[in-house]
């Protein structure tokens, strides 16, 4: 499913030093991946105006960056990576106070129109102490979209949740961009990635790869193999030492061994293809393209 309904790019290709160093690229996409450290965090508050560049360009939603960040305030929702409402006030009070931060228009329909939108009505008297990460995740969405922004910009919103939790938060952005907003989300999980128009990996500021789930996958050009039986752990160490094999890691009870030259990875597994070990070629997932990345990542830093 496309989360991007716009037919215009909402964010320009743009290059923006931020103050620690690291450049965060301004591209139009759907879900930014990336390791820890990485800059998904500088990127999106540089995007939604909470942070300003040392230099450079940008536009987002038609408005620069830099110079028109006020603007950009008023038209784009940002949901944090932890929780940042008060937790000593309602659901309801939490929605009031962010709608008449925004000055909204006949605030007290809009809160009760966004309390029956994120089914929360219910609990509206509830203090926002009390709620479950589910919950409070429902709240900061709640709040994110009450001003009716443009753009939602929602830093690794599941982190910590449970997965009925996570399944449903998805279900509800998926409704909301059938209504027309756009998403742009920063996560971890490859299978929330996968569900999403659009990806980039960024590392340490730079942008390592673009595009929907399969231009990405076939941008690395891995071949993977996928081998079961005894000792996987000490057998993948002993892969590890072929140059020919540049990841070898755990899936579940099986081992995914990939490489970017198919017939010298061929070579490098031969010796162990006889039993106890069962190996078949499958093709490679965003987890493994993912864990490419990184390991190219550490080698770049070690350099």
């Amino acid at each position: 499913m496309r989360l991007a309904t716009n037919s215009h790019s909402a964010h320009e290709r743009h290059q923006v030093p931020a103050r620690d160093g690291r450049y965060a690229k301004l591209i139009a996409l759907d879900v930014n991946l990336g390791p820890n450290g990485s800059g998904k965090t500088t990127f999106i508050r540089m995007l939604c105006g909470l942070l300003r560049a040392d230099e450079g360009s940008g536009t987002c939603l038609g408005f620069d960056v830099i110079g028109e960040s006020d603007h950009l305030k008023c038209q784009v929702g940002y949901m944090t990576q932890r929780f940042s409402f008060y937790e000593d006030l309602s659901i309801a009070e939490n929605l009031d106070f962010v709608a008449r931060m925004y000055a909204v228009k006949n605030r007290p329909a809009a809160v009760q129109a966004s309390l029956a939108r994120l089914g929360l009505w219910d609990r509206r008297n509830q203090l926002a102490g009390q709620l479950s990460g589910g919950w409070k995740q429902r709240l900061a969405l709640a709040a994110c979209l009450i001003h009716q922004p443009k753009l939602l910009l929602l830093d690794e919103p599941t982190a910590g949740v449970d997965p009925k939790a996570r399944r449903d938060f998805w279900e509800q952005i998926h409704q909301l961009a059938a209504e027309g907003l756009t998403f742009l989300i920063t996560t971890h999980y490859m299978d929330e990635a996968e569900r999403c128009h659009r990806l980039a990996y960024i590392g340490y500021g730079k942008l390592l790869a673009q595009g929907a789930v399969a231009d990405v996958i076939a941008h690395a050009h891995l071949t993977t193999w996928e081998v079961t039986g005894p000792r996987l752990l000490e057998l993948a160490e002993r892969l590890r030492s072929f140059p020919a094999v540049q990841q070898a890691v755990p899936f579940g009870n099986a081992l995914h061994v990939s490489g970017n030259d198919a017939a010298a990875l061929e070579r490098a597994i031969h010796p162990f293809r006889p039993a106890p070990y069962a190996w078949r070629q499958v093709d490679a997932s965003l987890e493994d393209v993912f864990i490419h990345l990184m390991s190219q990542l550490q080698d770049n830093a070690s350099a």
